[in-house]
């Protein structure tokens, strides 16, 4: 992570204009990108390291707002 934030700041550096995003950024939108494309929630949970998918669900659960009308 710490390479990540090197680029980051030489990218801040040359763009002073530029949106420094934070790492857990990523992981957010890559949980919201998989759940919003159709990947079962199962999968994100395994993908994120969640001890459960209830975590994973109470998380994201705003991206799947069809998931109620689904069952």
């Amino acid at each position: 992570m710490r390479h990540y934030y090197r680029i980051l700041d030489r990218i801040v550096k040359e763009h002073p204009d530029f949106h420094r995003i934070r790492f857990h950024d990523l992981r957010h939108t890559h949980a919201t990108l998989l759940l919003k494309a159709g990947i079962h929630p199962k999968i994100v949970q395994e993908r994120l390291g969640h001890s459960s998918i209830n975590v994973t669900l109470d998380t994201y659960s705003h991206v799947l707002p069809n998931l109620q009308e689904a069952v």
